[in-house]
This record gives C-alpha cells, structure tokens and sequence, in this order.
C-alpha cells in the first residue's frame, strides 16, 4: 500500500491538478473541498501527509493546523498558497507545517516536499519509539496493524497487559516476540518497571541455574563475587524468557519451583530469595509437541500455557510491509547518512509479493542492505537483487559488458595462418564465476571492486572513498567486514 496524501482545497481545478500530480508521484490521493472535511477524514481514516491549502472559505488553512494541534493529530502538513510573503510562511511554520509550496507548484518541488515530510515524519516517530522501548514505555500503539489477524491479537494482548497473568508468546523467529512481550508491560501497572530478557537457547547447560538465578561467591570454580541472576534483576518488572522450550530439564524444575513459591535459591546460597515477576515466554517451537516427545516438562508447559497467543508471520499480514519498510528506511537513511527518502512503487510492490521466510528480522536485514547500497534518493528494484529473483515477474538485468573489437592488423605481405589472440581489458571484470557459470553473489563483486580500487588509487583511503561514493568509515566498515583489512594492512606497508 502506497503513502496516502490528503489534498484540502476548495478551488476544483487545483484539486484535480494536485490529485494528478500525487497519483502519479505513486502516492495515494484523497481530497476533501474544507478544512471542516479534512479534520473529519483525518480523524477517521487518518493520512501519510496533508496538502494543505491556506486560504479557504469557513475554516481556512491556520484553522485546520490549530485543530490539528488541539486533537493530537500529527500528520505532517505542507501548505500552498498563491501569497508566498515571510509573513505567511512564518505564520504556517509557527502553526505546524513541515513545508510549504507556492501555486502552481511545479511537479519536482511538490513530490520533493511530500518525500521529505514523509522521511521526516517517519523517522521522528521511529525516534519516539526506540526512546519509549528503552524506557520500558512501549504500549500497544506503537504496534499499529492493519492486518485483522494482528487486529486481534493485540485486542487479546491488551487484556492481558491488564493484570499479571503468565503470557506464552507462540511464533516463528522474527515475527517480533520480543516487541509484543515489551508492549503488553509498557501498556501495564509495571510500566517503566526492569524489562529483563533471557535467551535460553544462548545459555549454556552448565550456566543455566546460575544465570536465572544467581549464585554466592565461590560456590563454583570460576564465581570469583556474588550474581544476582535474572530473576532478581527482573523483581518488580517483567522477565521475557525467550525461546523457553531450549531449557534444559533439570532447569525446567527450578524454574517451575521459582514460578510456584515466587522465589529463588542462588548456588551456593543459604536461604531463599523473594521475586516479584511478570513472566513472559516465547518459543518458535511447539511445546506441546516436545511434551509429548519427553523433551519438555509437561507441569511447566501448564504452568506457562496459562494465557497462549500466537504471533502470525510477515506473510500473514502483508498489509504491514509498507509501513514497516517506511520505518526502517528513515531509520538507516538516518543512520548511514544517507539521503533516502523514498521507495519505488515497483520496489514496494516486490516487497510486499516477496513471503520473508525470516519475517521482520530479514526485512529489516534486506532495508540495511538497501539503504546501505543505494546512490539515489529512492529504493528501486536494484537495490534488492536477490529477492527480485525469487518473485515471478520482476527482474534484475546487469547490462553486459561492451563487446571487445579487434581492428584487423594490416601485414606487409600475405600470410598462410592467422592466429586469433583475444584481448582483455585488464581493467574488465567478470560477473560469472568460470568454475559453475553462475553469477558471482553481490559480497564477492562489492569485494572485488574495493580490492581494485586499493590497488588503482595506490591506498589514498580519500581517494578510494571518494571515487567510491561512499563515507571513509563506511569504508573501512567494508574492509572489515568482507575481511580486505589485511590487504590495505599490506598496501600501507609497501
């Protein structure tokens, strides 16, 4: 679903104008003829950015942004006017516009100023939401959907934000467990209270007892001072057990000892000690299955089965790709530096096809990439190859390198043989690996390309940024990361 604009102006002809200039920017238009229509489709359907003209008959353009501002509604809005004095721009800015245009407004200023109000929009509210996630303030509205099946769950969540029943979270990995687990506290009584997380398939079978629930000093070899353990640091907040069904059986009987008398026994320790929990568990596999197969404990399966909710895939909600695509792009755009405003209607459309077997996480992964590689303000298919081809009716084509002629060689006299040599540009570079025939992956050729330009550009890191196109630190991270650090090591040294 593409970015909805609401245009609000009285005069018909520069509505259907605007209208036009919208749809075909690839954005979603919706008009209303007042300001009175306006606030009443804002405040029922809502909108990615409102057109906002300044003067109209009844509530002019400041009337709409003063409601606006009294109702909580935080669409950006850009303004247009034909009277483009200081006085009126200073006077829409000091209202609530982000920007403002002058009519006619020409098509390239127009879509440059919806882009920004949209990046600018989107990414103060990613800021808003990562500050109330690390506060322990993350409520349910930070998890708008537009899918049904999402609709529900968070109608079933917020009945159990409401008191302190165990909840088990079911889902495949990356669906976002860990984000409905912070929300259902933050929309709770121990809102701002610790919000611990353990993952219980990272903890190893030896440690598992003195993580959870801590240990005195020398009770083994290696506890050189006192653990409180998770437990403890969760009392008075929640305790977000991830993918629970790792957990050893021993363990299992602890944690059922601990969720029953609501206190703990560090190793080592003497006497027990008091917690106040809120548990929350979450698996992607089927407890119920591994009761049934001995590997789960099955009176700890009841105990945490107490309130089961189960997160649908990415593929389930479709719906929410465009916003959360949006989120991500402001997100990176922001923290690589770049200038990404916007994606492709075409992009959006294949990622939105696409089923993202690794739900959120890999469409979060696949936005870094993109953003990362991107040289435009925009998202276009190119920027994710590896996905166009495995969507039916998208294609990412790499043109092919320039054919090599050979002008003929004149001889002196006629000669009986002619032997053909080819010749290469030793400055080509081959997209196919010789071995297999296939195209090389994108890691390889990126590697390729830096290692070439080190040698061209003799080690002049500015000089290779530079003809690069990327930032020296986004340099360097390169090097690390496709392991060319001792390639430069040695340049540097010679």
């Amino acid at each position: 679903m593409s970015a909805t604009v609401l245009i609000v102006d009285d005069d018909p002809v520069q509505r259907r104008l605007a209208e036009a200039a919208v749809r075909r920017f690839g954005f979603e238009p919706r008009v209303a003829e007042t300001g009175a229509d306006a606030l009443a489709l804002l405040r029922s359907e809502g909108a990615d950015v409102v057109l906002l003209d300044l003067v109209m008959p009844g509530l002019d353009g400041l009337g709409v942004l003063a409601e606006m501002r009294k109702s909580g509604l935080a669409t950006p809005v850009i303004v247009q006017t034909s009277n483009g004095s200081i006085d009126t721009v200073v006077g829409a800015m000091r209202a609530g516009a982000v920007d403002f245009v002058v009519k006619p407004a020409g098509a390239e200023r127009l879509q440059v100023s919806i882009k920004n109000a949209l990046r600018v929009d989107t990414l103060e509210e990613e800021v808003r939401r990562m500050r109330r996630r690390a506060s322990g303030a993350l409520t349910f509205k930070d998890l708008t959907s537009k899918s049904p099946d999402m609709e529900r769950l968070i109608r079933l969540a917020e009945r159990a934000a409401k008191s302190n029943i165990p909840v088990l979270i079911e889902g495949e990995s990356g669906v976002g467990k860990e984000v409905l687990a912070r929300a259902i506290q933050g929309s709770g009584d121990r809102r701002g209270k610790p919000f611990v997380t353990v993952n219980c398939g990272a903890i190893p079978e030896n440690l598992v007892e003195s993580t959870l629930f801590g240990h005195e000093k020398g009770a083994f070899t290696g506890a050189t001072e006192k653990h409180a353990g998770k437990f403890v640091e969760a009392s008075g907040g929640t305790l977000f057990l991830d993918e629970i069904g790792e957990l050893p059986l021993d363990a299992q009987v602890k944690l059922l000892r601990a969720l029953q008398e609501g206190e703990v026994d560090p190793v080592g320790g003497k006497r027990s000690v008091r917690v106040d929990i809120r548990l929350v568990s979450a698996t992607n596999r089927s407890l119920l299955d591994l009761v049934k197969q001995g590997k789960f404990r099955e009176d700890l399966y009841y105990r945490l089965n107490v309130f089961p909710m189960t997160l649908p895939p990415l593929r389930a909600r479709r719906e929410d790709i465009p916003d959360l695509v949006r989120s991500f792009c402001a997100r990176f755009s922001a923290e690589e530096g770049k200038r990404v405003r916007a994606i492709t209607p075409e992009a959006m459309a294949l990622l939105t096809r696409y089923p993202w077997p690794g739900n959120v996480r890999q469409l979060e992964n696949a936005l870094f990439r993109a953003v990362v590689l991107a040289d435009g303000d925009e998202l276009t298919v190119a920027e994710f190859p590896q996905i166009a081809a495995q969507v039916e009716g998208f294609d990412v084509r790499i043109p092919a390198l320039p054919v090599q002629t050979q002008m003929p060689a004149y001889a002196p006299e006629p000669v009986r043989e002619i032997v053909r040599v080819e010749v290469r540009d030793p400055h080509a570079m081959s997209l196919v690996t010789e071995e297999t025939g296939e195209m090389k992956p994108m890691d390889v050729l990126e590697a390729e390309i830096i290692r070439f330009a080190l040698q061209f550009y003799r080690q002049r890191m500015s000089e290779v940024s530079r003809r690069l196109g990327i930032g020296r630190s986004t340099l360097y991270r390169k090097l690390k990361d496709l392991g060319l650090e001792d390639d430069a090591k040695t340049e540097d040294a010679a």
